[in-house]
């Protein structure tokens, strides 16, 4: 049963019900030992955190920062914030030192929470340019404090002002007058065109979404629930706190690179994800099979086939399976299909909850087929992530991003915009009226830059609005969809579509050098290092048959006619990624203007 109440006593209302029962499961910093820490530890801890922050004088709607990757002590002080009514900032594990001092000055943030020595040292050399910021305090006990620091403070000496709870009583009067329309946090996006803008969401926003997907997301109290992307992600966020007011275990994964480690090991039944991973699943997956035996191949493809027909071609359109399938489907994947879910950890997979970029239908149709819920979602940031989803046991079209959830109105818009208007849409951008005024249309409803269109009940996406691409003969091309069709191909890690204003479409592509180091060498192509293999004529000639095969479905203005191969990955120092790894194709024309314009050359 779903607890719904004010965040700042969510934890303690968790608590009362399931008392000694575990809700966290999580590593120290730099450990390999799994620990558990139960409902009445939680609420313990952020009651301390609470009392410290009272301590420390920290004032109601006053601000805090979390500069952290995700970890326990993100969870402790996120809600004893919540505790005093003061506003948790979020920021990305990876910001740079410019983005940092341009949130706590933009916020005036007076605490800061850090990670480890990375987002600590960051933080140290910002701290004179930042007139608000008063201290520092570290999560990772293993950091080292410049000896010319005397604001800095460790976790654990800071919960010590709150142990025994000497401020308990005003906490308590805290609960008592905390409203629904006071800020909860406010979430600066990623700013892939400029300077990003701090979204608010109030405490009123995460009451109104949590009721809405507990409607319609079956996430319990059975349920292990993995951490993939981070908390300063509207995603992951939102689905955290959903998950904890049903009573969910969470298992906290600090470092995003060992997420499949961290499967293997402690056996989720859900977690959120971007589709990048699953493509990835999907592409080592079909790998192994690949090089596989005929009768491993033959039997893995067949049981593929089978998991198809049942989940797609009748389950996902409401349709009773017949049963001579239904008993073929009990066996294959009992005997072949469930094996691909334990190498993942996944034995006992719940669902998926995956958005945040365009789902290849092809990914989505694997993932189904071989026994696993996605449910494939659309939402943003100043929506508090879901606007609409898949809902399990109902028909739901592959391709589609699911169904409305409850309260939110959807209303489309010129040039096919969707607008939205609710109780989980955002007032607005903290301290930005103009940006404000542009967001807002007169009826309230929020502009989300997205096109898209309503069939039969779902929500189908287009593309970004200002992300088509209009080539010189006046054709539009969706950079993403073309994209995402490139990355299910095992030889592609990265790859970016240009086409604006030009004569037909390119793109520089990242190849996945592992795979394709093996094949140089299984073909006997020498090559000296990777520039030398990206320009080898024989890989040239081999990515293009592949590229051709992808795109087979495409208009022929939507095709790729010429690529490049690029040595090097595009990155977040480069400024060519922003912290949620979306690709900031601005700066990415101007890093590459002369590979680009080789491209076109006659």
């Amino acid at each position: 049963m779903q607890t719904i109440c004010h965040l700042s006593v969510l934890i303690h209302e968790q608590a009362k019900k399931y008392g000694a029962k575990p809700v966290l499961t999580f590593r120290n910093f730099g450990s390999l030992t799994w620990k558990t820490v139960s409902w009445n530890q939680f609420s313990m801890r952020v009651k301390e955190v609470s009392n410290a922050l009272l301590n420390l004088g920290v004032k109601p709607q006053e601000t805090i920062g979390v500069f952290s990757q995700n970890c326990i002590q993100y969870l402790y002080t996120d809600f004893g914030a919540y505790g005093v009514r003061a506003i948790s900032i979020p920021f990305y594990a990876t910001s740079s030192e410019q983005q940092i001092q341009y949130m706590i000055q933009d916020a005036g943030i007076r605490f800061l929470f850090v990670g480890e020595q990375e987002q600590y040292d960051k933080a140290h050399r910002v701290f004179a340019l930042c007139p608000t910021l008063e201290r520092i305090i570290i999560f990772d006990p293993s950091v080292r404090i410049s000896t010319h620091d005397p604001h800095a403070l460790y976790f654990e000496d800071f919960l010590k002002l709150g142990e025994g709870f000497p401020r308990q009583s005003e906490v308590e009067k805290c609960w008592k007058e905390a409203k629904e329309d006071e800020i909860c946090n406010i979430l600066y996006t990623s700013g892939t065109t400029g300077e990003g803008k701090g979204v608010v969401l109030t405490h009123k926003m995460y009451i109104a979404a949590m009721e809405a997907n507990g409607k319609c997301v079956p996430v319990g109290e059975d349920d292990r629930v993995i951490n993939f992307l981070p908390f300063t992600h509207v995603f992951e966020r939102g689905w955290a706190y959903l998950s904890l007011s049903e009573g969910a275990q969470m298992i906290i994964n600090t470092y995003p690179k060992e997420i499949q480690q961290s499967m293997r090991e402690t056996h989720p039944t859900c977690m959120s994800a971007v589709p990048r991973f699953w493509e990835k699943v999907y592409i080592a997956v079909k790998e192994r099979m690949d090089n596989s035996s005929v009768v491993q191949r033959k039997l893995f493809y067949h049981a593929l086939s089978v998991g198809k027909k049942r989940n797609i071609t009748y389950r996902s359109r409401g349709k009773r399976v017949p049963l001579p399938l239904e008993m073929e489907y009990q066996v294959v994947n009992k005997t072949i299909l469930s094996l691909v879910r334990k190498q993942l950890g996944l034995e006992n997979a719940n669902i998926f909850p995956t958005a945040g970029a365009y789902v290849s239908p092809e990914v989505e149709e694997f993932v189904h087929s071989i026994g696993i819920c996605m449910i494939v979602g659309y939402g943003l940031t100043e929506s508090l992530a879901t606007v609409s989803c898949d809902h399990k046991d109902e028909p739901y079209t592959v391709g589609s991003v699911g169904r409305p959830i409850d309260s939110i109105q959807i209303k489309i818009g010129e040039n096919e915009e969707i607008l939205l208007k609710g109780p989980t849409i955002t007032p607005g951008y903290y301290h930005r009226d103009l940006a404000n005024a542009e967001a807002f249309d007169a009826d309230g409803f929020f502009h989300t830059g997205d096109a898209g269109y309503l069939k039969d009940g779902e929500l189908f996406l287009k593309e970004r609005i200002k992300d088509l691409f209009k080539t010189s003969n006046g054709k539009y091309v969706a950079p993403q969809m073309v994209e995402g069709m490139l990355l299910v191909d095992k030889f592609i890690d990265q790859a970016v579509v240009i086409a604006d204003q030009r004569k037909f479409v390119t793109a520089l592509i990242v190849p996945e050098f592992r795979v394709l180091e093996e094949w140089a060498a299984e073909h006997s192509i020498a090559f000296a290092d990777r520039e030398d293999l990206c320009r080898n004529e024989e890989v040239h000639k081999m990515m293009m048959e592949r590229i051709e095969t992808l795109q087979q479905r495409l208009a022929p203005y939507e095709q790729i006619k010429r690529f490049t191969l690029l040595a090097h990955h595009f990155s977040m120092e480069s400024g060519e990624l922003t912290n949620t790894l979306k690709l900031k194709r601005s700066v990415i024309n101007k890093n590459f203007q002369e590979v680009i314009d080789r491209m076109y050359e006659e």
